[in-house]
């Protein structure tokens, strides 16, 4: 259906070629007309789409001399596409998350990899193969459980997944012989729920925030260094570099190694990892020991206003941290710990 055309005053031509561009009809014996409004640009190519409700009909425009349509139709076609595809990022980018911070919902278990002989990677199903998690860059969930004397105990968890990961998110866990939360999901099988509430946290990521990242990181301690290295290095708009240091026991127990490997092969100039092991193999040519103050200073950024230092390992690792940080000149405001 095409609109109809309207003539229009010098002065109202003049008003209206000053506003953005809406939409755009052509009509073969007209002309084309201009809808301008401080909206994105989108088409009607003698489509209507449900633009009663809209109010389009009511909406001013301009007409353009007919020899002009086909140049203009070119143009607005390259529009059209670009925006097209912004509006799909767009409305990923706001889809509602299916968390709540202050009731639990109730996930189910589809998958579990077992990592290593303490570490497992647990796939939760969201409630559509579309459904987003909703959980912001830096931010955690609190999970439920109980523990071998079927006492409810909660714990926080950072996923490894984004919301860029639709139906469904993923927590790589830690099982520790007599840690209680661990005993919930070392029996867990699938078809189990597991109950969670979020966003909890106080780091929330925005691209740009920071010129580099420091990261000094044990253990577990990996799954929100890791939720963060994803978000910037899969941006290709986000130009922070990461500088990780990652302390572990064993070369077994190094979590996620495969996928640090990958991305330190396929972002070189933004991202690099050093490993560090209290009991090396034999051949080992990573760090040797605990995270000291000397390799601080050789694989992080040196202290800077643009610059961070994220930590998070067990208290005692964590405290020894700050130590070494106060003494290398990191103010309290570059430093951040999970």
């Amino acid at each position: 259906m095409l609109l109809p055309m309207a003539k229009l005053s010098l002065d109202e031509e003049g008003y209206h070629c000053k506003q953005r561009i809406w939409c755009i009809a052509i009509n073969a014996a007209d002309g084309v007309m201009w809808f301008p409004s401080s909206k994105p640009l989108c088409i009607m190519l003698e489509l209507w789409l449900s633009t009663t409700s809209l109010g389009f009909t009511e909406l001013p425009y301009l007409q353009v001399p007919f020899a002009y349509a086909p140049q203009v139709g070119v143009g607005v076609a390259l529009l059209v596409v670009g925006t097209s595809v912004a509006c799909f990022f767009y409305l990923i980018r706001k889809r509602k998350g299916c968390l709540d911070p202050k009731k639990f919902k109730e996930f189910k278990l589809i998958k579990k990899t077992q990592l290593s002989s303490n570490t497992a990677k647990f796939r939760f199903a969201l409630p559509t193969p579309t459904s987003v998690l909703g959980l912001p860059v830096g931010e955690h969930v609190v999970c439920r459980g109980k523990d071998e004397q079927g006492k409810e105990i909660i714990r926080p968890y950072t996923p490894i997944t984004l919301d860029s990961d639709l139906g469904y998110f993923e927590l790589v866990v830690k099982m520790y012989p007599k840690g209680r939360m661990s005993h919930h999901f070392r029996h867990m099988r699938i078809g189990d729920y597991l109950p969670i509430r979020g966003p909890v946290g106080r780091f929330r990521y925005s691209p740009g925030q920071a010129r580099a990242f420091g990261m000094l990181a044990g253990g577990s301690g990996i799954t929100p260094m890791f939720q963060l290295i994803r978000a910037i290095l899969e941006n290709p708009k986000d130009k922070t570099n990461i500088h990780l240091i990652y302390a572990n026991t064993t070369y077994e127990d190094i979590l996620l190694k495969e996928e640090m490997d990958d991305f330190a092969m396929k972002f070189p100039d933004s991202f690099k990892v050093y490993y560090v092991l209290s009991k090396p193999p034999e051949g080992w040519n990573g760090g040797v020991g605990h995270i000291m103050k000397e390799m601080i200073q050789s694989h992080c950024p040196p202290p800077a206003f643009d610059i961070q230092i994220l930590r998070c390992g067990p208290p005692v690792m964590n405290k020894a941290m700050a130590v070494h940080l106060n003494a290398l000149g990191y103010t309290s405001q570059m430093q951040f710990e999970f």
